[in-house]
């Protein structure tokens, strides 16, 4: 059942998720309430309701290729640790983790990548406030929509440019990995 609920913002539509979510981050939404009793003002339509949405519709790409990763760990090479008197959490720290480390940070850049370029549910939750709530993916519609092209071009290849060199420098942590 948890699976099903971590895999879920994957195939939802953005807008079903975001709305899902602003229900959560309204005062009388679970989140939403505990924040506006720990802080004394909402959460919706800000900043930190946007991340909330992105780690939110990003999960499912960390938790998939993490698992992936750690359940591709030869079992094997577990049960000895054990034998030798690690605990669970020793194991994990110096055998499962480690061997695992190259499908974590993939899962990491697939993370961050579908990160930048969130735009349903972080329009849904945090709306789009220039200088408060935008992000780069809802000012790049937003130039678009009133005909800003030249701005639009210069954020659409600063994305560009970012994706390029988060993947390029995972590469390079890869390769450094293995060797």
């Amino acid at each position: 059942m948890l699976e099903i609920i971590v895999t879920l913002p994957m195939v939802l539509p953005p807008t079903v998720l975001g709305y899902l979510l602003a229900l959560q981050l309204g005062k009388n939404g679970v989140i939403g309430s505990l924040f506006y009793k720990l802080t004394g003002s909402g959460i919706l339509f800000t900043w930190e309701a946007g991340v909330i949405a992105s780690f939110v519709v990003s999960l499912p790409l960390m938790v998939k290729t993490t698992t992936a990763a750690i359940s591709a760990v030869d079992k094997e090479l577990e049960h000895v640790s054990y034998t030798l008197g690690n605990t669970k959490l020793g194991t994990a720290l110096l055998i499962t983790l480690p061997l695992s480390k190259k499908g974590i940070i993939a899962g990491m850049v697939l993370s961050f990548a579908r990160s930048v370029g969130e735009f349903g549910a972080t329009l849904m939750v945090a709306g789009n406030m220039p200088g408060k709530t935008n992000t780069m993916s809802l000012s790049i519609y937003q130039a678009f929509q009133t005909g800003q092209y030249d701005l639009a071009n210069i954020l659409v290849i600063t994305l560009i440019l970012m994706s390029f060199l988060s993947i390029y420098v995972t590469g390079k942590m890869a390769d450094k990995l293995n060797s």
